[in-house]
C-alpha cells in the first residue's frame, strides 16, 4: 500500500457513463417543454403550476444543497479536521424545523412567486430592490464557485478538460431550465440524487472492500483522532465545534433554507401546505443520508492514506482533489464506476445550477419586469422568463472563471452564504416575528447587517486566521516510498495556509483585531449579520414611530400557524363523518393557484396518519 501509488485514469466507459447523465438531464427538460405545453404563463413555468407533491419536492430540496462542494469538500473536511463535520446533522434539523413552522406558513399563506414579493407587503418597494438585487449577486457568485469547483478538482486527477466541463454544466443547465421550468427543474434533481447516492455508496463498498471493513476504517480514524465530536468549547473563534457547528451553522443554513428564493420556490409549489411542510421534512432525511454517507467517505479517506497523505506528497496539488484521487486509487479496475463518481459530483453541481438559474429568472421577472412593464401578456412574461434563464446561465459560466481565483472551495462557499444571507434572514426575520417593525428600521437594519458581516468576512479572507484556530489534525508521509528524511517525516499541515486566497496579505504583523475580530468562525458570519439586523432594525423602528403603524396580522407568523400543527387532534372526529369535505383536514390549496381544482382525494387519510 506504501509508495506513490499507480492511480488509474479516465478511461472510455468513464466518459460514456457522465455523458449519458447530461444526456438523461438534458431529455427530461426537452420532455417537459413538450409534454408540459401548458406552461404558457410565467407562474407555470416559475412556480410548476403549484401541483407538485412533497416527495419530488423533497428529493430537489435535498439535491440542490448538495452540490459538488458537498461530494468534494465534505469528505475533505472530514479527512482533515475530523468528523465533528457530522454534528451538521443537529443544524439540519434545527433549520428544517425553523423553516417548516416559522417561514413556511407566512409565505405559503401570501402564495407569492418572488420571495421578495414579502418584503414589499411588509415594507416597502424600496426594501424589496434591495433585498432582490443582493440576492441576485449572491446567486451568482455562489453559482460561479458551484460550476467551477468540481471541473477544477476532476481536471486536475483525471485530465478531464478543464473549461469544457464549465461551459458543458453551464449549457446542459441552461438548456433544460429554459426548456422546461421549474418541473423539469425537479425531476432533474430527483434523478440527480439518486446518481449522488450512487456515486457515494460504489466509494463507501468499495473502500471498506479494499480496507477489509468498517469496522477497520471506524478503527483507524479513532486511533488518528479523526472521531473528535465532542468539542465543547464555546470560544467563537475556532473554526469548528460543537457551538459553531450548530449555532452558527443554524443560522448559516438557515438563511438558505428558510428565505433563499431557489428553495421558497419549491416548497410553494406544493399542492397544500401540509404537503409543503412534508416535502421539508422528508428532505430531512435526505440530508442525513448525504451527510453520513460524505462523512464515512472521509474516514475512508483517512484509513487509506493514513501512512502517506497525497496531499503533503504532492501528488494531487489541492485538498478537494483528494476525493477523486481516492476513486481512482479503488475503482480503478471497474471501467464505468470512476465515471459515475465524476456523475455524482456533476450531479450536485447540475441540480444546484439549475435551481438557481430558475431562481434568478423568477425573481427578476416578479421584481424587476413585472412592477415595470404592466401591460405585458402573460405569453410573453414567459418567453421573458426563458430569456433570463439563458441569460443567468451564461452569467454564471463567467463567473466560474472568476471563482477562480477565489481558494478553497467549501470554505468559500459558506462563507459567501454566511456574509450576503445573514442580513437577508435578519430581514425576514424582522418583517415576520417583530410586529412594530417598519421599513426605515429595516432599511438601515439591513445596511447595518451588512457592513458587520463584510467587516469580518473580507477581513478574514485577507488576514486569514492562525492554525490553531482551524486545528488541522496530523497528516502523515511516513509511509511514502519516495518521502525524504529518515522514515517518520512529519510534515504537519501548520506549514499549509489554510485559505489559498489570491487575496491574501501576507508577512503583516498580526494585530489583535486580526487574532480575535478576523479570526471569527466562518459559520458565525451568518449569526453576526442576522442578529446585528434584528437588534438595529428594532432599535430603529422604535424610534421611528413604528408601533403606531397599524399591519395587516397575515404577514407575520400568528397564534393560529403554530395551533394549526395541532389541529388534526380535535379534526379526528369530524373526517368521518364529513368524508365529503376532506380539504378542511388537508390545509388550504394553494392559494397562489386558487381556480385550479385539486383533488385532495388521499389527503384526509394521510393527514391523520402522519401529520406533522
Amino acid at each position: 500500500m506504501a509508495g506513490s501509488r499507480q492511480i488509474g485514469t479516465f478511461a472510455v466507459w468513464d466518459y460514456v457513463v457522465f455523458a449519458v447523465m447530461l444526456l438523461i438531464s438534458a431529455v427530461i427538460g426537452i420532455f417537459y417543454a413538450f409534454w408540459g405545453r401548458s406552461q404558457q404563463t410565467s407562474k407555470e413555468f416559475l412556480t410548476g403550476g403549484g401541483r407538485m407533491s412533497a416527495v419530488p419536492v423533497a428529493m430537489s430540496l435535498t439535491a440542490s444543497f448538495m452540490s459538488a462542494v458537498t461530494v468534494l469538500g465534505t469528505p475533505t473536511e472530514v479527512y482533515r479536521f475530523g468528523a465533528v463535520f457530522s454534528l451538521f446533522g443537529l443544524t439540519y434539523l434545527l433549520v428544517v424545523v425553523i423553516s417548516a413552522e416559522v417561514y413556511l406558513p407566512v409565505f405559503y399563506r401570501l402564495g407569492i412567486t418572488s420571495t421578495y414579493e414579502y418584503l414589499e407587503l411588509r415594507f416597502n418597494k424600496y426594501v424589496r430592490l434591495c433585498g432582490t438585487i443582493i440576492y441576485i449577486i449572491q446567486t451568482v457568485l455562489y453559482t460561479g464557485i458551484v460550476i467551477y469547483a468540481p471541473a477544477l478538482a476532476l481536471n486536475q486527477v483525471t485530465g478531464f478538460d478543464l473549461w469544457g466541463a464549465v461551459v458543458a454544466t453551464g449549457v446542459v443547465c441552461t438548456f433544460y431550465c429554459t426548456l422546461g421550468g421549474l418541473k423539469a427543474v425537479i425531476w432533474t434533481d430527483v434523478f440527480q440524487v439518486g446518481i449522488m447516492l450512487a456515486g457515494f455508496l460504489c466509494v463507501i463498498i468499495q473502500a471498506s472492500v479494499v480496507q477489509g471493513g468498517i469496522s477497520t476504517i471506524v478503527n483507524d480514524a479513532y486511533n488518528g483522532g479523526r472521531l473528535n465530536f465532542w468539542n465543547f468549547d464555546p470560544n467563537p473563534l475556532q473554526r469548528h465545534t460543537f457551538w459553531t457547528i450548530v449555532i452558527g451553522g443554524t443560522f448559516t443554513w438557515g438563511s438558505l433554507y428558510a428565505v433563499n428564493q431557489s428553495q421558497v420556490q419549491r416548497y410553494i409549489s406544493c399542492k397544500s401546505r401540509f404537503q409543503a411542510k412534508l416535502s421539508l421534512y422528508i428532505n430531512l432525511l435526505g440530508l442525513w443520508v448525504i451527510l453520513a454517507c460524505a462523512v464515512l467517505c472521509g474516514l475512508a479517506l483517512y484509513s487509506r492514506y493514513q501512512d502517506c497523505d497525497p496531499w503533503t506528497n504532492k501528488e494531487v496539488s489541492a485538498p478537494d482533489q483528494l476525493m477523486p484521487y481516492l476513486v481512482l486509487d479503488i475503482l480503478q479496475d471497474y471501467p464505468g464506476l470512476p465515471g459515475l463518481f465524476v456523475a455524482c459530483a456533476y450531479s450536485g453541481t447540475l441540480s444546484t445550477v439549475s435551481s438557481s438559474i430558475n431562481a434568478l429568472a423568477a425573481v427578476t421577472v416578479e421584481d424587476l419586469v413585472k412592477p415595470h412593464l404592466r401591460s405585458v401578456s402573460e405569453r410573453s412574461l414567459s418567453w421573458i422568463s426563458q430569456g433570463m434563464s439563458v441569460l443567468f446561465g451564461v452569467l454564471c459560466i463567467a463567473m466560474a472563471a472568476l471563482a477562480s481565483l477565489m481558494g478553497a472551495v467549501l470554505q468559500a462557499a459558506l462563507s459567501i452564504i454566511g456574509m450576503i444571507g445573514g442580513p437577508l434572514l435578519g430581514l425576514f426575520s424582522l418583517g415576520i416575528l417583530v410586529p412594530f417593525a417598519n421599513s426605515t428600521g429595516a432599511f438601515i437594519g439591513l445596511l447595518a447587517g451588512f457592513g458587520a458581516s463584510f467587516w469580518v468576512g473580507i477581513g478574514a479572507q485577507l488576514y486569514p486566521p492562525l492554525p490553531e484556530r482551524s486545528m488541522p489534525l496530523p497528516l502523515e508521509t511516513s509511509g511514502c516510498s519516495n518521502s525524504t528524511g529518515n522514515g517518520t517525516n512529519w510534515m504537519s499541515t501548520t506549514e499549509m495556509p489554510f485559505s489559498t486566497s489570491a487575496f491574501q496579505v501576507h508577512n503583516v504583523e498580526r494585530t489583535p483585531l486580526m487574532d480575535n475580530w478576523y479570526s471569527l468562525s466562518y459559520l458565525y458570519f451568518s449569526t453576526l449579520g442576522t442578529l446585528v439586523t434584528l437588534l438595529v432594525g428594532m432599535l430603529i423602528s422604535l424610534l421611528t414611530g413604528g408601533r403606531k403603524q397599524n399591519l395587516d396580522g397575515k404577514f407575520l407568523l400568528t397564534k393560529e400557524d403554530v395551533l394549526l400543527n395541532f389541529d388534526f387532534l380535535k379534526k379526528k372526529e369530524h373526517v368521518l363523518s364529513y368524508k365529503s369535505h376532506p380539504v378542511e383536514d388537508g390545509g388550504t390549496d394553494n392559494p397562489a393557484f386558487n381556480h385550479i381544482e385539486l383533488n385532495f382525494t388521499d389527503q384526509s387519510g394521510r393527514t391523520n396518519g402522519t401529520h406533522l
